[in-house]
């Protein structure tokens, strides 16, 4: 089989669809993830911290051109960001998965086959009732 062949066969099986349309939805929740922490959850953080913006929070190692600025206000940011992206994941997969769980027991399972032996005394039962 040929390279071509070989990467239209993989392109094309549903995994890889199902996976493209979750990272496009998940590029989209992101920004909305991450305009609810920073127009919403920071400033109030900052104001409950004394009107903080931890966006601008950073340290200078040295001075002049050479000098290094630690943004750390950033990363905090980014942590609270990823940390509430975390948890609106894991109230969707609790959900998703209580509602698989609902529809697996409405449906009754079916009665086991039963074993040969079972269906031996069943017919010696019957027989010797007759």
């Amino acid at each position: 089989m040929s390279f071509i062949q070989d990467f239209k066969a993989f392109a094309l099986k549903g995994n890889v669809m199902d996976m493209a349309v979750g990272v496009i939805i998940g590029g989209a929740f992101g920004k909305i993830v991450s305009s609810l922490v920073d127009d919403v959850l920071m400033p109030l953080i900052g104001m409950a911290t004394g009107n903080v913006d931890f966006t601008n929070l950073t340290y200078q190692f040295g001075e002049g051109e050479g000098a290094a600025v630690l943004k750390y206000g950033q990363f905090i940011q980014n942590i609270v960001d990823f940390l509430i992206i975390a948890l609106c994941i894991f109230f969707m997969v609790k959900g998703i998965a209580a509602l698989n769980r609902s529809k697996e027991e409405e449906a009754p399972a079916p009665a086991p086959e039963p074993s040969a032996e079972e269906k031996l005394l069943t017919e010696i039962r019957d027989l010797l009732k007759k």
